[in-house]
C-alpha cells in the first residue's frame, strides 16, 4: 500500500483512477491543479505522484520542474504525446516514468508497482555502510550523499543509484542491460538505452564534464559505460 497524490483535472478520469487505485489498497489524495499538488507535496510528501500534464492553472511540465525543486518523490507523468522528443523532455524535467493516454488502470498499476519496488529497494540500500572514493569523488552509501572535491553534489535518487553502482564496479565496463537490471530493477525494455543516456547526461553535467570531454564517466561504444579514475 502506498500514499499516492493524483493530479488530474478531469473529474471523470480522476474519479475512475481513484476507485481503481483505492481498490488496489492505496491511499489516494486527488487534486485538480498544479498549485494544489505543489502545496500537498510540500506539506505531506506522498510515496508517489501521478501527474497529468494538461492542468488548468500551470503547464504540467513546469509543475514537474517546480516539484523537483523541493522534492525527490517518484513521479509518473500522464501525457498525450508519446513521441521521443517529448519523452526525453519529460525525463530531463525529472519524471521517473510515464504513461501515454489513453492508458488502462492495469498499465498504470504495473508502472506504479515497478516504481515503488525500485524506491523501496533504494531505501533498503541506503542503510548499507561504506564509502566509495574515486579520484576526488566521494560516495557515501550510508547517507546516500556524494561530493566532488569536497563539494556536495545535488543528485536525484536515480542519479545516485547509477553513480554508486558504477563506483562499486570502478574501471569495469558495465553494459546498459546490466544497469537496467541492477539500478532500475527491471528487465531491459524498449528505450532503456535512451533512459540511461539521459541520466548519464545529467550526471556528467553535475560532475563538470561532458561526453566529448569526459573525466570520470566514459562511454565504450557498443559495449557500455564505466567510471574511471580521472587522468
Amino acid at each position: 500500500m502506498a500514499t499516492v497524490l493524483l493530479v488530474e483535472d478531469d473529474q471523470m478520469v480522476r474519479d475512475a483512477l481513484v476507485r481503481a487505485l483505492r481498490g488496489q489498497g492505496h491511499v489516494v489524495h486527488p487534486v485538480g491543479t498544479a498549485l494544489d499538488a505543489l502545496r500537498q507535496t510540500a506539506e505531506h510528501e506522498p510515496d508517489l505522484v501521478i501527474l497529468d500534464l494538461g492542468l488548468p492553472d500551470l503547464d504540467g511540465a513546469a509543475a514537474l520542474r517546480m516539484l523537483r525543486g523541493h522534492s525527490d518523490v517518484p513521479v509518473i507523468v500522464a501525457t498525450a504525446r508519446g513521441d521521443e522528443p517529448s519523452i526525453v523532455r519529460l525525463l530531463n524535467d525529472g519524471a521517473d516514468d510515464y504513461v501515454v493516454k489513453p492508458f488502462s488502470s492495469a498499465q498504470l498499476a504495473a508502472r506504479m508497482n515497478a516504481l515503488l519496488r525500485r524506491s523501496s529497494r533504494s531505501s533498503v540500500g541506503s542503510s548499507d555502510p561504506g564509502e566509495l572514493n574515486v579520484g576526488e569523488l566521494t560516495i557515501s552509501l550510508t547517507t546516500r550523499q556524494a561530493a566532488l572535491a569536497g563539494r556536495p553534489l545535488e543528485l536525484s535518487r536515480r542519479e545516485f543509484d547509477l553513480l554508486a553502482y558504477l563506483a562499486e564496479h570502478v574501471g569495469r565496463v558495465v553494459s546498459r542491460r546490466e544497469l537496467v537490471e541492477a539500478v532500475w530493477h527491471e528487465h531491459p525494455f524498449v528505450g532503456h538505452d535512451q533512459t540511461i543516456d539521459v541520466h548519464m547526461s545529467w550526471l556528467r553535467r553535475k560532475l563538470g564534464e561532458s561526453a566529448s570531454r569526459p573525466r570520470y564517466l566514459r562511454t565504450v561504444r557498443g559495449v557500455g559505460l564505466k567510471l574511471v579514475e580521472p587522468d
